[in-house]
């Protein structure tokens, strides 16, 4: 394996989206050079402006060729584009020998290369944003207050559930406003969830069928199960000699979701993709986020432990926060987080291969310590 390659000091952050806040600004505060790549170079100075940074980072044109071209051993390239576009650009970084990261999940795609960008000393992070990202930052730190308290050697069974949900700030007769792909919203509600309850794996071929309350500080959600959960207890690295009662990754709504989507949920029962994809487009017309409009991020990450002996310890980290006219909730929770892990790629902490938010309890700690001193609120709730 080659030896980690410095970091240059150069980033490169790809496309300027709803996602893009004021991370952008922390990175320009941590690199020595950054340039932003939208769709033209206009658009990206046009959001340089709107967050405040013209003139602290260059705005570029977006195309393959012109990024390529000029990516220098050791630059970071932050990817904010669409997860189905990440392969293309970390093949373009491991043959510049330059580092990547996103906010997305692991792709199979992006799986493969790994073994390519590890041998050539490239850092690889991934998941480094809210939901994944910070839900990861606090499910770590959960597992291993509950081990201190309960003891990982001790048998014992566990309830572990995730949520997270951008929602309007003030509730809607639709419970709901589009702030990114519509067509992306409804294909996650046609895809099966897979998780655990009472001991056993579960599929719910129609997600929204599984939508339970929950409650959060007294306020009632709805929340409802969503991708594949269960390759995150082995990715969560829960102690071997506790059993998992009940293990949920998942999406939260308003209260009064489930109702006021029933008309969408009988399209999506019988609807083709291509009656999907213009139900999609019909839905955004009629539910857009506007300017005036004020987003709210809910995540609420809880771990219930149950030792054989009668012992118990539970846990909550919650963070709620709502966008204000500067910059929207969903912007701030993904762009921080995703800033704190580039520079961590810069100050040359992160060793080579792939990387997530959080891989061990020490950095969850770590890094939930840096968000909170700069302006990512959240609290925490442990009752023995």
């Amino acid at each position: 394996m080659a030896d980690r390659i410095p970091a240059s000091g150069t980033v490169h952050w790809v496309g300027a989206g709803l996602s893009t806040g004021s991370g952008l600004a922390a990175v320009c505060d941590a690199a020595e050079r950054v340039r932003l790549w939208h769709r033209t170079e206009q658009r990206a100075a046009e959001a340089l402006d709107r967050l405040g940074l013209t003139g602290r980072a260059e705005p570029r044109a977006l195309a393959p060729d012109a990024l390529a071209a000029d990516l220098a051993p050791g630059d970071v390239v932050v990817s904010m584009l669409p997860a189905a576009e990440h392969a293309g650009l970390l093949a373009a970084c491991v043959r510049a020998h330059a580092h990547f990261a996103c906010s997305s999940y692991v792709s199979d795609a992006v799986r493969d290369q790994v073994p390519a960008a590890r041998a050539a000393g490239l850092v690889v992070l991934t998941e480094a944003g809210l939901d994944p990202g910070v839900d990861h930052l606090f499910a770590h730190d959960l597992i291993a207050r509950a081990a201190r308290a309960i003891g990982e050697r001790e048998p014992a069974t566990y309830r572990l559930t995730s949520y997270c949900g951008g929602i309007p700030a003030e509730p809607t007769p639709f419970r709901y406003r589009f702030s990114w792909a519509p067509f992306g919203v409804l294909n996650a509600l046609r895809s099966p969830a897979r998780y655990l309850q009472d001991g056993r794996e579960t599929v719910a071929e129609r997600p929204w069928e599984a939508t339970r309350p929950h409650v959060v500080g007294g306020e009632t959600f709805e929340v409802y199960p969503n991708r594949d959960s269960v390759p995150f207890v082995e990715q969560y690295a829960l102690p071997a000699a506790w059993s998992p009662d009940t293990f949920v990754r998942g999406t939260l709504r308003p209260d009064g979701w489930l109702r006021a989507w029933q008309p969408v949920f009988e399209e999506l029962r019988r609807g083709d993709d291509e009656r999907i994809a213009a139900l999609a487009r019909e839905l955004a017309a009629a539910h857009p986020t506007t300017p005036d409009d004020r987003d709210r991020v809910v995540l609420v990450v809880t771990l219930e432990v149950r030792a054989a002996s009668g012992r118990t310890w539970s846990g909550r980290y919650c963070l709620d926060l709502v966008g204000d006219a500067g910059e929207s909730a969903m912007a701030r929770c993904v762009s921080r987080p995703l800033a704190l892990g580039v520079r961590h790629v810069l100050d040359g902490s992160l060793p080579a291969g792939l990387n997530r938010a959080a891989e061990t309890a020490q950095r969850s700690a770590q890094w939930l310590a840096e968000l909170a001193d700069e302006g990512l609120p959240f609290t925490l709730r442990e009752e023995n």
